[in-house]
């Protein structure tokens, strides 16, 4: 967007908001004042391709029946049509785009597109008023106050006006944030306040009024454009992919020899010291099947994995993959029960007689409880005692009603828009992809890609804020495939039929008695296992009323007074959301009381 010709005399310098109105109405401005993401078009567009896939099934079903006669071929024949020249399409299509990373949804495929072409214009806009380095507010005044400068500036907004007029979403979503931020340019560049008032990151004091004058709002305005445009980080993912290289952790790791079952394997995770010194104990990390490993290892510093690492532990950590072909008939008897089997019969072998701890993150939480139900029946089967007592759970749910466990508008979303015979005809083998997931879940985290972005915007006029969030959003924006039988099973058995809560989840055994059977998950209290139960009152995804497995199973204290010297079950419920690991000092308070969990020490305060 770099201005030719010669200057012009100087006018009157133009205004944001003379600058916005060229723009008019768009869908990033949530006018409707929507708290959330509605998805309009790719919704319409979903339930007509879930209409015709239905339709080619009842017409599948007639023509299979003679006694329609003529009518059944005429189904016949129109189910053949339909297929050819539209359904087929559409799945090839939805797998291509699958297997290639990329979103399904072409609509939200195209508002990827959107947010990527509107940060380079932003790139491009902003790069007109930086010299070395540094905001250049003189060339900010030329360019503001002179015709051709004007005019120049009317041009570059129509663009954005393009882009934004073909966006596929309306309400509190991640473009809004990024007008926001060309509406923060706007007011810097013009040196001249909105009408209305508001100014985009303008920080505010307890009664509500600007906590900045307005010299000092454009001087932290400048520092924020001057970090983002050196690091051209005007679209999160995109900035969050260079920063990292596609490359996340902190901590090195080997994989353990024998270990690959399909996409998953063992990582065993290596001294970060030359003088460690072991304490005996192994930590076993479970992961959610549909993320990065690395929430346990964002960096130096946000690390479960180095903090315990310090501590002396042996770690090993399941990491899943991106499932492939073969993984897509595996269901949870597979994820659930078979690879821990495997996993810790290796562990075992490599440490023998060694105190073994598990922790489990989200998902990875709630399927190693039962697990480790269906271990402890197992072994009090055989007359061997159990060999996990103590498990660390991070935001775990284990409860799914419509009631206080708080996942009633999740449980609507799966009866009225799941249909299973619609995902399994679109992916079938090639496994749900992360965009289906991050969809479902926008459903019940308002706005969260709006509040990610802005708060990303907003704290970027502080020098390492940008560098310090980035592994988290490649994190955040890069999930994994969720495998196909799994991912069906999760949401019949854990999110339908409530089948851990309510005593009817099965699992596989070595024991025939128990093979198949419903998992007692009052095994864990006979056996000895300890729950560490960490929840936070902020987490839409994993609600406290649903993290309660502290309260119903194992050591809980109102049923083993007499059993404490090797430590009762310990709830702790902060203010916090699903990935507090994102903050230092969120994950130094929680390392300290699950290091005093696994060490037995229950007198370890907790700051609010």
């Amino acid at each position: 967007m770099a201005m030719a010709g010669h200057e012009k005399k100087a006018s009157r310098r133009i205004t944001p908001d003379e600058l916005l109105a060229r723009m008019g109405v768009t869908p990033a401005d949530n006018r409707e004042g929507y708290g959330f993401v509605v998805p309009w078009k790719s919704k319409i567009a979903g339930g007509a391709v879930r209409s015709l896939i239905q339709w080619s099934k009842v017409l599948a079903s007639v023509s299979e029946t003679p006694l329609f006669g003529p009518c059944a071929l005429a189904a016949y024949w129109q189910r053949l049509i339909l297929d050819k020249t539209i359904l087929d399409p559409i799945r090839q299509m939805a797998r291509f785009l699958t297997l290639t990373g990329r979103n399904p949804d072409i609509f939200g495929e195209m508002n990827g597109w959107i947010y990527l072409s509107h940060a380079r214009l932003m790139h491009s806009l902003c790069g007109n008023f930086i010299s070395d380095g540094s905001f250049d507010i003189e060339k900010a005044r030329r360019l503001t106050t002179k015709d051709e400068g004007k005019d120049f500036l009317q041009r570059c907004i129509g663009e954005f006006a393009f882009l934004e007029m073909n966006f596929s979403s309306l309400g509190l979503t991640r473009l809004r944030a990024m007008k926001e931020l060309l509406t923060a340019l706007l007011v810097v560049i013009t040196e001249t306040p909105l009408k209305s008032g508001d100014l985009p990151y303008m920080p505010k004091k307890a009664d509500g009024a600007d906590a900045l004058t307005f010299p000092a709002y454009l001087e932290e305005g400048r520092r924020r454009l001057e970090n983002i445009y050196r690091e051209n980080a005007f679209d999160i993912k995109d900035y969050a992919e260079r920063a990292t290289g596609g490359k996340i952790g902190y901590c090195p790791y080997e994989i353990v020899a024998g270990s690959n079952l399909h996409s998953v394997v063992l990582r065993h995770y290596l001294p970060l010291m030359d003088e460690y010194r072991s304490n005996g104990k192994v930590l076993y990390l479970n992961t959610p099947l549909i993320n990065l490993p690395e929430i346990y290892d964002l960096a130096q510093g946000k690390s479960i994995v180095e903090s315990m690492l310090k501590e002396g532990y042996e770690i090993y950590l399941v990491e899943y993959g991106d499932a492939g072909f073969e993984s897509a008939r595996l269901g949870l008897d597979f994820y659930g029960k078979t690879v821990h089997d495997r996993y810790l019969d290796l562990i075992s072998g490599r440490h023998p007689g060694q105190e073994i701890h598990a922790m489990g993150y989200c998902m990875g939480g709630t399927l190693i409880l039962p697990y480790l139900a269906r271990r402890a029946e197992e072994r009090m089967a055989r007359r061997k005692p159990m060999d996990i007592r103590k498990v660390a759970v991070v935001v775990a749910p284990v409860r799914f009603d419509d009631g206080e466990s708080g996942h009633a508008k999740m449980r609507e979303i799966i009866r009225t828009e799941y249909d299973r015979d619609v995902v399994e005809d679109l992916f079938g083998d090639v496994n749900i992809p992360p965009q289906v997931i991050e969809f479902g879940m926008n459903e019940i985290q308002a706005g969260v890609s709006y509040y990610m972005a802005s708060g990303f915007y907003s704290r970027a006029s502080r020098p390492d804020a940008l560098s310090d969030a980035a592994p988290f959003l490649y994190w955040l924006t890069h999930g994994t495939k969720f495998p196909a039988q799994a991912h069906r099973e999760w949401l019949q058995k854990i999110y339908a039929e409530n089948g851990i809560y309510e005593g009817t989840y099965c699992l596989p055994s070595i024991v025939p008695a128990l093979d198949g059977k419903p998992v007692n998950m009052d095994a864990l209290g006979k056996a000895g296992v300890a729950i560490f139960n960490y929840r936070g009152d902020r987490d839409p995804i994993a609600p406290a009323g649903s993290c309660v497995s502290s309260d119903l199973w194992g050591l809980v204290s109102d049923r083993n007074i007499g059993i404490s010297r090797g430590g009762l079950n310990r709830t702790i419920e902060q203010h916090v959301g699903h990935v507090f690991v994102v903050s230092k000092k969120l994950l130094a308070q929680y390392l300290g009381v699950v290091k005093a969990f696994f060490r037995g020490d229950q007198s370890i305060p907790v700051e609010s």
